[in-house]
């Protein structure tokens, strides 16, 4: 069955990966408006995530991935697998932790940046072995040592 929220989502994070951030930014802001604080949390978590990868201030990234977790936290695994088979909710935290402690880290808000990326960490085992576990954990691996190195590039 398709889904044209998770649709709509997909075409502006493409048309935002392509050619037009502030348009893609625009669209996805519509569809927030759309879906309400009550709004399907797999919506919610999947539009706040990608949203958030669309803003290059760290503040405005944080409050979007903050969304994201949120909204990951009233989602359930019945949910996620309706839309995609196999799919659950834990494979989502690694990646929600580490896009928190990469903004956090760039904000220098170092002591945060650590609790989050602690938390992607111990979500990791949920990751698949396949290419995006590896993608995903090879950037906790980097980002970790970003923060213990007191970046913020």
């Amino acid at each position: 069955m398709t889904d044209p929220t998770m649709d709509a989502i997909s075409r502006a994070v493409a048309e935002g990966q392509t050619r037009d951030p502030a348009g893609a930014r625009r669209t996805l802001l519509g569809l927030w408006a759309e879906l309400g604080a009550a709004g399907d949390p797999l919506h919610r978590c999947t539009l706040a995530h990608h949203l958030a990868d669309l803003h290059p201030d760290p503040a405005e990234a944080l409050a979007w991935n903050v969304r994201a977790l949120d909204a990951a936290d009233a989602l359930t695994d019945e949910r996620t697998a309706a839309h995609h088979p196999g799919l659950a909710v834990a494979g989502f935290y690694p990646s929600l932790h580490l896009n928190l402690a990469d903004d956090y880290r760039r904000l220098g808000s170092f002591e945060a940046a650590q609790r989050h990326i602690d938390a992607a960490l111990a979500h990791a085992p949920a990751l698949a072995d396949d290419p995006y576990g590896q993608l995903i954990g090879d950037a906790i691996t980097r980002t970790a040592a970003s923060i213990a190195e007191r970046r913020t590039d």
